[in-house]
């Protein structure tokens, strides 16, 4: 017997391909000088799929600043999201290695509401 197969959209936000370069660091003592680089994958009202050399841990805060083009959703990421010094703080939910030895690092944008 064949199963039927599908497809359901479990987020909230439609995600659109935007790859840019990014600047990031991890908001951490020891690291918060530093910053970093990367690329965005993709992008949703809620969040963001980032690629990054360099290794980051889930729970981690990141702050990114990137080219915000004349996308409507950033008016959108802009109204929701904890904005600070240009640029946006997200929270990392879920790492994927690659084999070039990159990380896609998913990161789930902190709103204005939550607490850090």
């Amino acid at each position: 017997m064949e199963e039927a197969h599908t497809d359901i959209e479990r987020r909230e936000f439609v995600r659109i391909d935007y790859t840019v370069p990014l600047a990031y660091k991890v908001c951490k003592q020891e690291t918060l000088s530093k910053i970093l680089e990367g690329y965005t994958v993709d992008i949703s009202q809620s969040g963001l799929q980032c690629n990054l050399k360099d290794w980051v841990n889930i729970n981690d805060i990141l702050w990114l600043s990137f080219e915000k083009s004349i996308l409507r959703i950033f008016e959108e990421l802009e109204k929701r999201s904890l904005i600070y010094q240009s640029g946006v703080i997200g929270k990392v939910v879920r790492i994927m290695n690659n084999e070039n030895g990159s990380y896609n690092v998913g990161l789930q944008f902190l709103t204005r509401e939550e607490k850090i």
